[in-house]
């Protein structure tokens, strides 16, 4: 499974590519305006930034909302490096850029899915990666989990090679279960990440090894 981290903040993309897990960024305007990134040449700049950290695979976001713009939008954004995946809103538009960008080898992450159909049409568009929102739809009482394991469940029916993306991902658990459910991809925060090398028995038995040494080394 893919590790994307969910964010614009620079230090936070440098932690996670040296820890030696990083596979890509997914960022969008919000998360440009919270680290204060505003107007498109400070935009445009800011992702080449992040381009110049990772490998591949940052998705950079269209603010447009119809064909025509999306599509002159994001072939700009693809534009800006070989490494950028040009992230297309769930959106009747949407689905129609998507196709364009497919015939045109552009890559694309299809955003805010909600449902199994949703991730259909962006797979039959020909979408490199969908993204379902885990933590948003747990927020309104409905399981993320189930859309994961539905989408999972279509695509290999059909051999879609679009790859799930699960996304809005609130903490280690969800990452845990993702990977058991098959997604290809999770994109969360440093947090969420970092949260995976914790466990309470890991710290006291390396504090139980460390003092054990020091006992024998006569500390």
């Amino acid at each position: 499974m893919k590790f994307f981290i969910d964010t614009a903040n620079l230090d936070q993309i440098k932690e996670a590519h040296d820890l030696g897990i990083l596979d890509g960024v997914t960022t969008n305007p919000s998360l440009m305006a919270k680290e204060g990134i505003t107007g498109n040449e400070n935009v445009i700049k800011h992702y080449k930034a992040i381009c110049d950290i990772v490998e591949d695979n940052v998705s950079a976001e269209v603010i447009a909302t119809t064909y025509d713009e999306i599509i002159k939008e994001g072939e700009a954004l693809a534009a800006l490096n070989p490494k950028i995946v040009v992230k297309v809103p769930m959106i009747k538009d949407g689905v129609k850029a998507i196709k364009y960008f497919s015939s045109k080898g552009i890559k694309t992450n299809c955003t805010l899915i909600f449902s199994a159909g949703q991730a259909l049409l962006a797979a039959k568009a020909g979408a490199t990666y969908v993204s379902p929102f885990l933590g948003r739809l747990d927020d309104i009482s409905s399981d993320g989990l189930v859309l994961i394991e539905d989408i999972r469940t279509i695509f290999d029916n059909y051999g879609y090679e679009t790859q799930i993306l699960a996304a809005s991902i609130r903490g280690p658990l969800h990452i845990v279960n993702c990977a058991k459910l098959g997604a290809d991809v999770i994109t969360a925060p440093l947090a969420a990440i970092v949260g995976l090398l914790k466990h309470p028995l890991t710290d006291s038995g390396l504090a139980t090894f460390l003092a054990d040494h020091a006992k024998a080394a006569g500390k």
